[in-house]
C-alpha cells in the first residue's frame, strides 16, 4: 500500500512538473513587414520596429529577423506583399512559428492609424486585434507602434504619452511637437488692476497733491510672449515676457514689463509663475509734514534756512520725474482649450506691504501650431 501512494505521487508530481513546463514555453512569434500607407516609411522597416517593440513585452519568444530570412530563402519564399491572413498562416507553417504578428501603418486625414493583428497558425483564426489613430507626428511612429501593442494585451501604459499622441487638443511637449525645440505660444493680454493702500490714495488724489486723478481701479492691456524650454512628462516650465499698459480707460499711460519664470501642468493647465516686473512712473522726493505730503523742493521755496528735519522719501507723484520702478509678482491661472485656441486666465499679486499691493486678472488667447507634415 505505501509503494502504491508513492507511486501515485510521483506521478502527481509528474504531471504538474510537465503541465507547469508546458505553460512555461511561450508561443514562437514571427513578424514580416508591416503595410504602410500614405507616407514613406518602409514596410521592411515597419517590421523590424513592431517586431523590437513586441521583444519588449517579454510574452513570447519573438523570432530572430536574420532567422526568418534564412528560413525563407531556404523555402525560397517571397513574403514581399504577405500581409493576408492565408498568406501569413502558409509562411507560418514553413518556418514553424505558432503565431505570426502583422498590421498596418497608414495615413489617413492626418492622422495616423496603426493596425495589428495576431494571428494564430494552428487555427489559422485572428486571436487578438488592436487598433489606435494617432496625431501626424512621424517621429513617434516607435513610440505608437510600443502603446498599440501594450494596448492589444492589456499591459500598463503611459497615458501621457498616449494622450499627447492621440488628443488634438493635448497642450505641446517633446512628444506631440517634436520639431519645435522651444514651444511659442504668444498672444494679446487684457484685464483688470487694483491698488491699494497708499498708492490707490496717490491713484485718487488730486495733481496739485501730487496724485494723478485715476481711479484705483484701471484696465490694463499687453501682449505676453511665452516661450516653452521644458516639456516632458505632465509639465512644462516656461518663461514669458509681458509688457504691459495701464491706465488707457482713463487717459493714462503706465508701461511695465514683467518676466515671469513658470510651471504648467499639461492635462488641467493649471499654472503657477513668478517674477520680476518694472514699471516706469512718476516720482519725486519729498516728505509728510502733519500727515501731508509735500515736495522736498517746498522747504526751501518756503524761506527755510535750516535742514528739513522731516525724513525725505521718494514716491509716486504727478509733479515728479519718470523713473523706473521694480517690484516681484506671483500669479496663477488655468489655460482651457477649444481646439487649437488656448484661453489663458491668471491672477496676480504684486506686493507692497509699505505702500499697497496690487492685484489683477487678466485673460487672452493664443493659437497652437501643429507640427508641420513631411
Amino acid at each position: 500500500m505505501k509503494k502504491i501512494t508513492v507511486i501515485i505521487a510521483s506521478i502527481v508530481m509528474f504531471a504538474f512538473a510537465a503541465n507547469a513546463q508546458k505553460d512555461n514555453v511561450r508561443s514562437k512569434v514571427a513578424v514580416l513587414n508591416l503595410d504602410t500607407k500614405g507616407f514613406a516609411f518602409d514596410p521592411v522597416q515597419s517590421g523590424n520596429v513592431t517586431r523590437l517593440e513586441l521583444d519588449k513585452l517579454d510574452l513570447f519568444d519573438v523570432m530572430d529577423r536574420y532567422d526568418i530570412d534564412y528560413l525563407l530563402d531556404k523555402e525560397k519564399q517571397n513574403v514581399a506583399d504577405c500581409y493576408g491572413k492565408l498568406c501569413l498562416v502558409d509562411v507560418g507553417k514553413k518556418i514553424k512559428a505558432d503565431k505570426m504578428l502583422t498590421g498596418s501603418i497608414e495615413l489617413m486625414s492626418e492622422r495616423i492609424v496603426i493596425t495589428m493583428r495576431m494571428i494564430d497558425v494552428a487555427t489559422s483564426s485572428v486571436e487578438k486585434t488592436q487598433v489606435l489613430d494617432f496625431l501626424n507626428v512621424k517621429t513617434q511612429v516607435q513610440t505608437m507602434i510600443g502603446l498599440t501593442l501594450k494596448k492589444m494585451y492589456k499591459l500598463s501604459i503611459d497615458e501621457t504619452a498616449l494622450t499627447q499622441l492621440t488628443q488634438s487638443n493635448a497642450f505641446d511637449t517633446a512628444i506631440n511637437s517634436p520639431k519645435d525645440e522651444k514651444v511659442s505660444l504668444n498672444g494679446p493680454r487684457m484685464g483688470l488692476a487694483v491698488f491699494t493702500g497708499t498708492n490707490a490714495q496717490i491713484l485718487k488724489a488730486g495733481t496739485n497733491q501730487g496724485g494723478f486723478e485715476m481711479s484705483p481701479i484701471t484696465f490694463q492691456f499687453g501682449y505676453q510672449m511665452e516661450i516653452q524650454y521644458i516639456g516632458q512628462g505632465n509639465f512644462q516650465a516656461l518663461v514669458e515676457f509681458l509688457p504691459m499698459i495701464t491706465g488707457l480707460d482713463q487717459g493714462k499711460i503706465i508701461p511695465s514689463l514683467t518676466i515671469l519664470n513658470g510651471l504648467r501642468e499639461n492635462r488641467l493647465g493649471l499654472e503657477f509663475a513668478f517674477g520680476p516686473t518694472f514699471l516706469l512712473t512718476k516720482k519725486a522726493d519729498g516728505y509728510y509734514e502733519e500727515g501731508k505730503w509735500k515736495l522736498a523742493s517746498e522747504w526751501n521755496s518756503q524761506g527755510g534756512k535750516n535742514p528739513n528735519p522731516n525724513s525725505v522719501v521718494s514716491r509716486s507723484d504727478s509733479r515728479g520725474e519718470y523713473s523706473l520702478g521694480s517690484g516681484f509678482v506671483f500669479a496663477l491661472g488655468k489655460t482651457f482649450r477649444s481646439g487649437r485656441l488656448n484661453i489663458p486666465v491668471n491672477t496676480y499679486m504684486r506686493p507692497d506691504y509699505k505702500n499697497g499691493s496690487q492685484f489683477g486678472l487678466s485673460v487672452g488667447f493664443n493659437a497652437r501650431r501643429y507640427p508641420k507634415s513631411e
